[in-house]
């Protein structure tokens, strides 16, 4: 973990191997723009979700952002649960108040937002590809928008599809795909999902939760074959901002 001054309104990002964190430098830069000398939002870089009993009781939070691999294993960690969260069965972040930590979903709330402009009609059907915390989010939010969602992948489960069985009848049919895995991350910008690419046609929405760097490899393809992309940042942007409503909200 970083050292960082302590301020008397602290904030952070809880997950493993974060230091490429939007959220840090983002809240910072929003702190500084409202001028609020006295919060902070620091990385909590931890190699064991057990590991947050001991922030917990060191770091006096008032409340705190989860990422990945924890959007799941922290909820036994947790009092209460907001109803979308228990839904969607994922929390991205935590309200503390006094002997109280509720955990709520605010990548369900930011992703409606980034996605909603993109949807057509004929957009009926979806892949998400990945299976973490965020495409439970992902799950949700495309449920609720009347967009039939299906899971790929690499190994076989019930109701599932794997990349190998993906061809030309499934990817015609399913016009929204949302990746949800790390592929294609900076440093590792050459690298995209495993999915037939020359079946994507105009009437394709190519949808990537990485937002470093801008254009992935997956949404570059997508260009190719006149898809409608769009990157993760905006989502990023939304869900942080309802987050700070959260921590803010009586």
């Amino acid at each position: 973990m970083e050292k960082i001054e302590k301020k008397e309104n602290r904030y952070g990002l809880l997950g493993r191997a974060i230091s490429y964190s939007f959220s840090q430098g983002y809240f910072t830069e929003k702190f500084k723009e409202l001028g609020l000398t006295d919060h902070s939002y620091e990385n909590f870089d931890i190699p064991e979700i057990s590991d947050l009993t001991t922030i917990l009781k060191q770091a006096n939070l008032k409340g705190f952002n989860v990422t990945i691999p924890y959007k799941e294993e922290v909820i036994p960690f947790l009092t209460h649960l907001d109803t979308t969260a228990e839904q969607i069965g994922a929390v991205n972040t935590i309200k503390i108040t006094e002997n109280s930590l509720k955990g709520y979903n605010t990548d369900a709330y930011g992703f409606q937002k980034s996605l909603e402009p993109f949807v057509k009609p004929y957009h009926q059907k979806a892949l998400i590809l990945g299976t973490g915390g965020a495409s439970k989010a992902v799950r949700f939010v495309l449920e609720k928008l009347g967009i039939t969602p299906t899971y790929v992948s690499r190994t076989k489960k019930e109701g599932q599809l794997t990349y190998e069985e993906l061809d030309k009848t499934i990817m015609t049919s399913h016009t929204v795909i949302i990746n949800c895995t790390p592929l294609g991350t900076y440093p590792n910008i050459h690298e995209k999902p495993a999915i037939p690419y020359q079946f994507l046609g105009d009437q394709h929405l190519l949808f990537d939760l990485i937002y470093n760097p801008e254009r992935t490899a997956f949404l570059k393809e997508g260009e190719t074959k006149n898809a409608a992309i769009c990157n993760g940042l905006d989502m990023l942007k939304f869900q942080a901002e309802k987050a700070w409503e959260i921590w803010n909200s009586p």
